[in-house]
């Protein structure tokens, strides 16, 4: 119910007034309160009434609209876990309690997109005028949401202060087609969930306790974590179901191959975040009509004529070389031009489609067949051949890719982004240091000494940062 609840309250950002809007989203993650400030306007100038930072100035600027939801107390945290009433009758802002509270605020920007530290930057300028976390709700021109929280440290100097730390966002979620992994994000900070999770890790029900969890459902860390969880157990499948050929001149293990194509489709997850190549290619309603027999169990086509032509002969190949390859010349050894045409239903359409794609200068892409003919000493890797008898051994199947297990509904359900995070700034979504990490994780996974040399290496950069300390 609580995601059903969730999509709903989404869907009113775009009809009704943001402050209402907050608050029914707010509702649907199980978060109520009268408890609120009397008097405001929502104005800018009564809201920052001096503003004394470059910060300060560009958020008047930019915000149209700044306000107070409500304040949800450490005490009324204990009361909802107890199972009463969700709604607690308050005597008003509790000003003596502020600094174990939470506090919800609604803000509305004139422009339409922001980056990832200009969201950051407001949100500590919000956050220095409370002793309390203020979650913040931005709501962008084109009705863009982003929830920011930002992390709380005690002063070491003065210990009723804070110290502003990194800032955590959910950015720019679209109410009225979210994605899966910010439905999945918005869930796990509702407050059913904060409990369950506070009531599993032995956390107390009340302003320490909900903190915690919301860290905890905000660690990119533990995102990354889970993530490499789920992509294991498809690699693991993969290794089991997916053949390659082993009587070449030179061959690799099953888990290299794998890891190849891991790690070519996650580069090619994150230059599909700034829409340099065409989302349809991983969309299997749109990929069955292009290909002549599409067997979405036992069929393998989806490999060798849209990733291996999107691979090779697209992302490794400049535009204007791009092509089909003959037979009939020298160019059907060249990994530079498309392959399998006697298998594309709609060649144009296909070819429209990769039209988008830029030539990427770089290794990952390279075809590691050798261009020499097997009868004169060459090799098949990659196996990116019309040839039948030179790929016959290598087949990765469909169902590998779409099923409910697949690749691509494992790549769906998380948010990716193109931006790295930082010590200071983090979006809850995959950012590109992953691609690195996944490819030596999956590497150490089935070779003990590589597993055994990052191992010491992480030891020894540890003692390094500690012996600086």
């Amino acid at each position: 119910m609580t995601r059903n609840a969730i999509t709903s309250a989404l869907q009113g950002i775009t009809t009704a007034t943001f402050a209402d809007a907050s608050r029914e989203l707010l509702a649907a993650l199980g978060y109520r309160s009268d408890r609120t400030l009397d008097g405001q306007t929502g104005n800018i100038a009564d809201f920052i009434t001096h503003p004394n930072t470059a910060i300060e100035h560009t958020f008047t600027q930019q915000a149209t609209f700044a306000a107070l939801i409500f304040q949800v107390t450490s005490n009324e945290i204990g009361i909802i876990a107890q199972g009463q009433q969700m709604l607690i009758p308050a005597a008003g802002f509790d000003h003596q309690d502020m600094a174990q509270s939470f506090l919800f605020m609604a803000v509305e920007l004139k422009g339409t997109h922001y980056p990832r530290g200009q969201y950051a930057n407001f949100t500590r300028a919000i956050n220095k005028r409370f002793p309390a976390p203020a979650v913040v709700l931005f709501k962008t021109a084109d009705h863009l949401l982003t929830l920011a929280f930002v992390h709380r440290r005690m002063n070491q100097r003065d210990s009723k202060r804070d110290v502003l730390g990194s800032v955590s966002l959910v950015r720019e979620i679209d109410p009225t087609n979210p994605h899966r992994a910010h439905l999945d994000i918005l869930q796990e900070l509702s407050l059913e969930k904060c409990l369950r999770w506070m009531n599993a890790n032995g956390k107390p029900y009340n302003f320490d306790g909900l903190l915690a969890a919301w860290l905890d459902a905000l660690d990119t860390e533990e995102l990354n974590r889970q993530f490499y969880r789920d992509l294991f157990a498809w690699f693991s499948r993969a290794t089991r179901e997916a053949t390659f050929p082993t009587k070449e001149a030179k061959t690799l293990p099953p888990e290299e191959h794998i890891i190849r194509l891991i790690t070519r489709l996650l580069f090619v997850w994150f230059i599909k975040e700034k829409g340099l190549i065409a989302e349809e290619l991983f969309v299997e309603a749109n990929v069955n009509p292009l290909l002549h027999g599409y067997d979405p169990v036992n069929g393998d086509s989806y490999y060798r004529a849209i990733l291996q032509n999107l691979f090779f002969a697209t992302l490794n190949t400049e535009i204007n070389r791009r092509g089909f390859s003959k037979a009939s010349n020298t160019t059907h050894r060249d990994p530079s031009r498309y392959r399998y045409a006697n298998e594309i239903a709609d060649p144009d359409s296909l070819l429209k489609l990769f039209a988008q794609t830029p030539f990427i200068n770089g290794g990952l892409f390279d075809c590691l067949d050798s261009y020499e003919a097997s009868n004169q000493g060459g090799y098949r890797i990659d196996c990116f051949s019309d040839n039948p008898n030179q790929r016959k051994d290598y087949s990765i199947p469909n169902r590998l890719f779409f099923d409910d297990q697949g690749l691509l509904p494992l790549f769906n359900r998380y948010k990716f982004t193109v931006e790295e995070n930082t010590p200071t700034e983090q979006e809850v979504a995959l950012d590109p240091e992953l691609l690195g990490k996944v490819f030596e994780n999956l590497l150490a996974s089935y070779n003990p000494e590589l597993a055994r040399q990052r191992d010491s290496a992480t030891a020894r950069q540890r003692d390094s940062a500690t012996a600086r300390q």
